[in-house]
């Protein structure tokens, strides 16, 4: 009988250290850092109305494409042509309403299916004929990007309806964009998902090992190209918001998407739920980086100072990944041994 409440206490100081990890939100701090230090130093336009305003409409697009990316890599899967498929809806938006005549809310809706058809390839490939996503995303991505230059013609196509622009760029209050809101929305919905259904559990059982869930009954194939589904139609999603920010498209801007998303899911995975890609901490990585980027811009510096800043979060993301996934494995064991 001695051991039982020993047994119980060590699990509860397990427990409790685990709760209590502080690395949780240093990256919060650091953002927190930032945001002062840019306010003092320049106070005249970092932390004005506007300014803030600007960010968070800003990012918007890529917040939500990051956050559809956050599904197949829960489940282990990387989906290379997000940023050719937000592409896609723009330009089928643009072509269907600006050269076609169509009302702006069928082309939406065309835009979406065209995307979750990309999502539905990815998927098929992938799971029927087993092949590495990353190989099968990357080469639909550039089939897709092809396919946009056909629709578009290569050219930039204007004249998108401005309503469109009004659903994504209206401030209904606090100088807040409406566009920042459909994006928190996504982030709840992909919290309730992953934290609160057995899909979103099942997704993480799969990140960690396609063998080991597929030998305790998971349906690893199904719940894989449903991931990529998803990834594909919130980037057809991303790509309507992208259209109603900018009233038009061209067949390139899309690509520059890619990198920051990847940047932002795996920076995100350093926050809140260490390991685990999650989107309240993609939410903050976004806004983090945009913070850094905004403020340096503002003191001077040249416009690739967003590249090193993608880039760079991007390496240290992938590598702190690595490190709090070894040190996850190293405690398990250890714990294992205790038991």
């Amino acid at each position: 009988m001695s051991t039982r409440p020993a047994d119980t206490s060590r699990r509860g100081r397990r427990t409790g250290k685990k709760q209590a990890e502080p690395e949780r939100f240093a990256l919060l701090g650091v953002w927190v850092v930032l945001i002062i230090a840019f306010s003092l130093i320049v106070p005249d336009t970092f932390p004005t109305t506007a300014n803030v305003s600007n960010m968070l409409a800003s990012q918007v697009v890529l917040l939500i494409l990051a956050i559809g990316l956050l599904y197949p890599l829960r489940a282990g899967d990387y989906d290379l042509s997000v940023a050719s498929t937000l592409n896609l809806s723009t330009v089928v938006v643009a072509v269907l309403n600006a050269q076609h005549g169509w009302g702006i809310w069928l082309a939406v809706l065309v835009a979406i299916l065209a995307s979750l058809a990309v999502g539905f390839v990815n998927g098929l490939i992938v799971t029927v004929f087993e092949i590495n996503p990353f190989i099968v995303t990357l080469g639909m991505g550039t089939v897709v990007q092809g396919l946009i230059y056909l629709l578009s013609n290569s050219a930039t196509i204007s004249g998108v309806d401005r309503s469109l622009s009004d659903a994504v760029l209206t401030q209904p209050f606090l100088a807040i964009p409406v566009g920042f809101f459909y994006a928190l929305a996504l982030c709840a919905i992909a919290w309730y998902v992953f934290d609160h259904t057995a899909f979103g559990q099942r997704l993480l059982f799969v990140g960690q090992s396609h063998d080991v869930a597929r030998l305790n009954g998971v349906n690893v194939a199904r719940l894989r190209w449903r991931a990529l589904i998803i990834s594909a139609g919130t980037a057809g999603l991303a790509g309507v918001v992208y259209a109603g920010t900018t009233a038009s498209a061209d067949p390139v801007s899309g690509a520059s998407f890619l990198l920051p998303a990847f940047a932002a899911a795996f920076l995100g995975s350093t926050v809140l739920r260490i390991g685990r890609f999650n989107p309240w901490g993609t939410l903050i990585a976004v806004y983090f980086l945009v913070t850094g980027i905004t403020g340096l811009q503002l003191l001077g510096a040249q416009q690739y100072v967003q590249q090193l800043f993608y880039g760079g979060a991007l390496v240290v993301a992938v590598i702190a990944a690595k490190l709090v996934r070894t040190r996850g494995e190293r405690k398990r064991r250890a714990e294992a041994a205790d038991a």
